[in-house]
């Protein structure tokens, strides 16, 4: 048995795709590609792949996480040449490594999820640093968010874990976000610009790194108050994903 975690980036041609589909992309792509894929037993065998802390409609990523099983072991290069020309445009893989395959699952070893969020710039930069002071020193922060469902109440401020500027202009502004992604809840950036008085959704949402529990983000009660290069702002911490370590 042979467990490989796979990163791949989602560009915008997929940003609408639900995670069922998804898998369903992947699933496919894997099994033209040729791959012993291991499959679970019971009355509606299915391929053991998981991807961790599925994508929001709408948003793109450099980091996404797949763990993919397999009967017999492959290897790397092989295995990355044959899925490279199966994937359709919109999808790439940005590494492939084999893990133990013990480990827990990819999902309940995720922990942080960074963002890049562009924002129509409805307040100016000293507003917007006033706004993310005040909320960082927040130490609580009771919100609602309407579901299909109805109305969650939750309090906000436990999921974020750093915010910080990346550039800032007349037009528009981009923040880096650093959100709790795991058992206890899921920062989404939407809700964190709401709470800054960011009326608008965001221009566009794009996950730069996932964080899992065995990596060592940052320490909390750091916040970054003025604009940084992008190059540099998305360097910091250890996780999966462009700028990783």
């Amino acid at each position: 048995m042979q467990r490989i975690r796979i990163t791949f980036s989602r560009g915008e041609s997929l940003k609408y795709l639900s995670h069922l589909d998804m898998m369903r992309l992947w699933e496919r792509a894997l099994r033209r590609a040729g791959l012993p894929l291991a499959y679970s037993e019971g009355f509606t065998p299915h391929a053991r792949l998981s991807i961790a802390a599925p994508l929001p409609v709408g948003v793109t990523s450099d980091a996404e996480l797949m763990d993919v099983h397999l009967e017999r072991p492959l290897p790397l290069p092989t295995l990355s040449s044959a899925i490279k020309r199966q994937l359709p445009q919109g999808i790439k893989v940005l590494d492939a490594r084999e893990v133990v395959p013990t480990l827990p699952s990819l999902q309940s070893l995720v922990r942080l999820a960074e963002y890049k969020v562009v924002v129509t710039a409805e307040k100016s930069l000293p507003e917007t640093q006033l706004a993310l002071r005040t909320l960082l020193a927040l130490e609580s922060l009771p919100w609602q968010h309407y579901r299909d469902t109805g109305p969650r109440e939750y309090d906000l401020r436990p999921l974020i874990d750093d915010i910080w500027f990346i550039e800032w202009d007349e037009e528009r502004g981009t923040l880096g976000m650093r959100l709790h992604i795991d058992s206890e809840g899921t920062g989404r950036p939407e809700q964190v610009t709401l709470a800054l008085g960011f009326r608008e959704r965001p221009l566009s949402i794009h996950r730069t790194k996932l964080i899992l529990a065995s990596a060592a983000p940052a320490p909390r009660g750091n916040p970054r108050f003025a604009p940084r290069p992008a190059s540099s702002a998305l360097r910091r911490g250890n996780g999966y994903g462009r700028g990783s370590a």
